[in-house]
């Protein structure tokens, strides 16, 4: 039986936050488990981690997991690769949809933005600030982009702040009032692994290995995609 004050720390990226809260963590506290999650986006996770933070799993980007592995931190065995995620852009419900079909239309819609949101610590936002010297628009869309911290950027389509905004498909569709356009068109698009594992330093190693079985269940697997994810198992 469970302790009842018994709480499985985890520190989860964003990517998966929709899925969660919708399915697997319901599952894994259903099970006899209780949570308390940190939601950050894999550099921040990686920080907290490097500093000493505790936690009894994480869910981090694969090439994050590898490092987490290198350096003795989680329990190799214990690793799973949970789900695939690609970027794209959203607006506010009810705006019209641009074209980014193309790569050329992606850079007309991009440049016509009054504002694009995108986040300076997530991955989508690491990237998508590398891809757009390889466009030839860091300039003119960092001029009038709304760059924020970490989070959810389509916020600032709901707050009117930007009418564009660019993240991992799972992370835009956690936002009430808005619509995804889709995905970033294939020559430009990254398809980025998940993965979890739990960490040596776990208190809670019965929860921790509880929570990852929840990772990979159909019914997880159903979630994913319906959070705008694919399963990576």
């Amino acid at each position: 039986m469970v302790d009842a004050q018994t709480v499985t720390r985890l520190k989860c990226a964003l990517v998966v936050r929709g899925a969660f809260d919708a399915h697997v963590i319901p599952a894994c506290e259903a099970a006899g488990g209780r949570t308390a999650i940190h939601w950050a986006p894999t550099t921040v996770i990686m920080k907290a981690l490097a500093e000493g933070e505790a936690a009894d799993a994480v869910v981090v980007l694969s090439d994050a997991m590898d490092r987490l592995i290198a350096e003795g931190r989680v329990e190799p065995e214990s690793r799973v690769d949970v789900v695939r995620s690609r970027y794209g852009i959203a607006v506010k419900a009810g705006a019209p949809h641009p074209d980014i079909t193309s790569v050329e239309a992606l850079k007309r819609t991009l440049v016509e933005a009054r504002s694009v949101a995108y986040s300076r610590a997530g991955a989508s936002g690491i990237y998508f600030a590398g891809l757009l010297p390889r466009l030839g628009l860091a300039d003119a869309v960092n001029a009038r982009a709304t760059i924020i911290p970490q989070g959810f950027t389509a916020e600032k389509l709901v707050s009117g702040e930007a009418d564009i905004a660019v993240q991992q498909i799972s992370e835009l569709m956690v936002v009430p009032g808005i619509a995804v356009v889709g995905p970033f068109p294939e020559p430009v698009q990254e398809v980025t692994t998940f993965a979890a594992a739990i960490l040596r330093d776990a208190t809670d190693r019965a929860g921790a290995a509880r929570f990852l079985a929840g990772l990979t269940t159909p019914a997880a697997a159903a979630a994913y995609r319906a959070s705008g994810l694919e399963p990576a198992f």
